[in-house]
């Protein structure tokens, strides 16, 4: 009974030495595949680093566009709200647009006014040189022939002063031979009444009366002739100095024609400064046709300005504008928030040497862990994060400890991000740059 039992006792201790045996074998094999695997993921993760670059100092960041109006005025309509979505394009605010339609009103009267008068400067500038040509050609026809009838009447009028000269030489031949004649009928009746008396006396023959009287009957007609002669030179000699003075009125009146021809002469010879006059005045009509066309341009602008758009797609924030505000020009009524984000990773100094443009990046969101954005290095800042800061740090103490900088790496998105995830400047993200 005790050799079974000193047995079964040395069985067992030697099921209890195996069992540690195998115990121990097992340790050891989990000690070593423990370490196998942690030598995979050193391995592995040594691996990774060498072919990638992250940093968890990382954010969105994107454009805030603030929506001011151009133009002052009372709002009419506010149609967005806080955290709206708008699309490019989209109205925004609406500001009272009155005022400014009757000002585009005036504008396109005054535009109107100004092309009537442009148009009408610019037919005076033509009508003007047309008719100042003609003037100029009928103006000096009109002075050759002003200087033709002097001419004319110079010449008619020398030849009337000679037929006065030959008249009242005629008229003075025949107030000589009417003196003459008369003082021979004087001599010739004087005679006859003598001899009558004589002949009463039987003095004188019948013969030597009858004789006397002939004589006397004689002259006395021949005065009468003389006389009659004298007033036909006489009214001759009238006839040629009033034909002279006709001749001389109208020389006189055809000199001042040749003046007056001269005066227009000289005139339409400044054709070509009223032309120049009526360019200038066309020229003017212009400048101010353009002057109204930049001010109907402007009015139109203003008008447009009544209507405030999306210039981007976003999200509307801060908006701090409702409708029956006065609103000026330049005053801030809301903000947009553009959907076109990026990621500004501040990597450090240490990291950058094989940092390029154009590498390809992974880009975790922390509030969407699900989500992954895939994305490229755009550019690499010229200077540390540090060194633009409102107040630089610089050390003059003379104790000096290096402190890795970072440098801020700007990163664009290849895909805009999932419908349904809302993404925002300022939102932190964790970038990894591939740089194999």
């Amino acid at each position: 009974m005790k050799d079974v039992t000193t047995k079964l006792a040395e069985e067992q201790e030697r099921d209890r030495q195996l069992l540690s045996k195998v115990r121990s074998g097992q340790k050891t094999f989990a000690m070593v595949a423990v370490a196998a695997i942690a030598m995979a993921v050193a391995i592995g993760y040594y691996l990774h680093s060498r072919g990638y670059e992250s940093t968890d100092n990382a954010f969105l960041e994107g454009n805030v566009i603030q929506i001011s109006p151009r133009v002052s005025g009372q709002v009419l309509r506010v149609l967005v709200d806080d955290n709206q979505h708008v699309n490019k394009g989209d109205l925004l605010v609406e500001i009272d647009p009155a005022d400014y339609t009757a000002r585009l009103a005036e504008a396109q009267a005054r535009l109107g006014s100004a092309e009537a008068q442009s148009n009408g400067a610019q037919t005076n500038v033509a009508l003007t040189s047309t008719v100042t040509g003609a003037v100029l050609k009928e103006a000096d026809a009109g002075l050759g022939a002003a200087h033709n009838q002097v001419e004319v009447l110079r010449a008619r009028l020398a030849q009337e002063d000679a037929g006065v000269k030959a008249a009242t030489a005629v008229s003075a031949q025949a107030d000589a031979h009417l003196a003459a004649a008369t003082a021979e009928a004087e001599r010739a009746t004087s005679d006859a009444a003598r001899y009558r008396t004589l002949y009463k006396k039987d003095e004188v023959s019948k013969q030597m009366l009858d004789r006397a009287e002939t004589d006397a009957r004689a002259a006395t007609a021949n005065r009468d002739a003389a006389s009659q002669a004298v007033t036909a030179t006489h009214a001759q000699l009238a006839q040629a100095q009033a034909g002279r003075q006709s001749t001389a009125a109208a020389l006189r009146q055809s000199e001042n024609q040749v003046l007056q021809a001269e005066g227009r002469l000289h005139e339409a010879q400044s054709a070509p400064q009223q032309v120049l006059l009526r360019r200038e005045d066309f020229d003017a009509e212009r400048s101010r046709l353009a002057e109204m066309q930049a001010a109907l341009q402007q009015a139109t602008l203003n008008a447009s300005y009544t209507k405030i758009y999306a210039s981007e797609a976003g999200f509307i924030t801060r908006k701090s504008v409702e409708p029956g505000n006065f609103v000026g020009t330049g005053q801030v009524l809301m903000g947009l928030v553009s959907d076109r984000v990026w990621v500004v990773a501040n990597f450090k100094e240490t990291q950058l040497e094989r940092m390029r443009p154009g590498q390809p990046v992974t880009i975790k969101v922390d509030a969407y862990p699900q989500l992954k954005l895939r994305g490229k290095i755009d550019s690499i800042q010229s200077g540390t994060g540090a060194r633009f800061s409102m107040l630089p740090a610089e050390n003059a103490t003379g104790n000096f400890v290096k402190v890795i900088q970072r440098v801020p790496v700007k990163i664009v998105l290849l895909d805009p991000p999932p419908a349904g995830y809302r993404l925002g400047p300022g939102m932190s993200v964790e970038p990894e740059v591939e740089v194999q």
